[in-house]
């Protein structure tokens, strides 16, 4: 494909993705989902047009261990965002089968979605492999849905203490828990506890045994827990079943987010989440030892941050 047809279909996709056109939306994420060698010149273009850094919609990750409520939560948070006006994307990543290389994609079944509300449009991504809690065509497939809508939710995969990869996507996240599981515990270890900048205590029509968990979370997270992007990050009760709370979850959202503008960290924040999702890619694709003969990890990182920063800052 030319130059001159590259330039004609990434400008048709774009025009379309950014006026919210669900069948646009569905073309660019088909396309950055596609492996195949001669798509990625169109896929890096389609990327480049869409990655302006002080763009695009919110974005907002769930995450937390498997059958706590992840994807009955970002359904209950699409529908209030949607009895508000706003227009929502939600990516539903599936695990992938090392067996047979399927996925059920059963998430997306769990999320409500209303054939005649053309301002919600669900998508879901099976991991095909690739560890961390997310797809390797997760961060592109945000960075359509952010500029197409208002907000954008990303549903990992069931995780646990050290898969992370959901920070480098979004700009809030938001850990997923429920009562009486030993979250609290796991809390005191490396790994998930680094990443929240919000915590939500799902299943909270349990009762007592929900506050007590709730008091422990705040107890654990206010013991010192070193962070960079949100130092004291607040725990929610909610019922996504029972739609219970999710004002409270989306008025947490709503502060974070407000403070990352007031501050200027979003913009940083993207950079540096596209750079390490960047590295990690490369590194995948050359090794260790490719690596090395470009100039070690260090060099590289720096060469992806300059890459980056030039797409992203005007």
């Amino acid at each position: 494909m030319s130059l001159n047809e590259v330039d004609a279909v990434v400008d048709s996709i774009v025009l379309g993705v950014k006026a919210g056109d669900r069948g646009a939306v569905a073309r660019a994420l088909n396309l950055v989902e596609d492996r195949r060698p001669d798509s990625r010149p169109v896929i890096a273009a389609l990327l480049r047009a869409l990655g302006s850094g002080r763009a695009g919609g919110h974005r907002v990750g769930l995450t937390g261990a498997p059958g706590v409520g992840k994807s009955t939560l970002a359904s209950a948070l699409a529908s209030a965002l949607r009895w508000g006006g706003t227009t929502v994307g939600v990516l539903a990543v599936d695990p992938t089968s090392k067996r047979s290389g399927g996925a059920l994609l059963g998430d997306r079944a769990r999320i409500d979605t209303p054939m005649n509300d053309q301002g919600r449009f669900i998508r879901s991504l099976a991991t095909a492999g690739a560890l961390g809690g997310l797809a390797r065509a997760a961060p592109a497939a945000v960075m359509v849905l952010a500029a197409a809508f208002d907000r954008v939710i990303v549903e990992t995969v069931g995780v646990g203490q050290s898969e992370t990869d959901v920070e480098y996507v979004v700009d809030t996240v938001v850990l997923v828990v429920q009562p009486s599981s030993g979250d609290a515990l796991q809390f005191l270890k490396a790994g998930i506890v680094e990443i929240p900048d919000l915590v939500v205590v799902n299943k909270s029509d349990v009762g007592e045994a929900a506050a007590q968990a709730q008091a422990e979370l705040l107890a654990v997270l206010r013991a010192g827990i070193s962070r960079t992007s949100c130092p004291h990050p607040e725990v929610v009760l909610a019922s996504a079943a029972q739609a219970e709370g999710i004002d409270d979850v989306l008025g947490a959202i709503e502060r974070h987010r407000r403070a990352q503008n007031d501050s200027g960290a979003l913009v940083e924040r993207r950079i540096q989440g596209q750079i390490e999702w960047g590295l990690r890619e490369h590194v995948r694709r050359i090794g260790e030892e490719g690596l090395e003969r470009e100039g070690g990890r260090i060099a590289v990182r720096a060469r992806i941050e300059t890459l980056v920063r030039s797409s992203l800052l005007p």
